[in-house]
């Protein structure tokens, strides 16, 4: 873990991606359904609101992409945590600020290598 994180730090950021992590579960839960095939049925629906259930369509299907990428960041630093490796840039193997942490702890780069 980088030198600069204490363990009450990582203990902080681990929690914050913990509740992240099942905010984005229950969140999915949720969304089932949304992204389901649009019925083009003209007679039981008209074409602006075919339309307009295509695009949610489309845009729930965005957020769900989102989500599961977002829930992948998480896994893959909780799994560096595990491993002693989180707070360290995977690209140049720098520590990474804690500041940035506290904004995403799930960055895996540090600023100079997410640029």
């Amino acid at each position: 873990m980088a030198d600069d994180l204490s363990k009450s730090q990582i203990a902080a950021l681990k929690t914050i991606m913990l509740d992240r992590q099942a905010e984005l579960k229950a969140l999915e839960e949720d969304a089932a359904g949304w992204s389901d095939t649009v019925e083009l049925d003209q007679q039981s629906v008209g074409r602006l609101s075919r339309m307009d259930a295509m695009q949610q369509q489309e845009m729930a299907q965005a957020e769900a992409r989102r989500r599961a990428n977002d829930l992948a960041r998480i896994d893959i630093a909780l799994k560096r945590m595990d491993e002693d490796e989180y707070g360290w840039c995977a690209e140049c193997g720098e520590p990474i600020a804690y500041k940035r942490l506290e904004i995403d702890p799930a960055a895996a780069l540090c600023v100079a290598c997410a640029r």
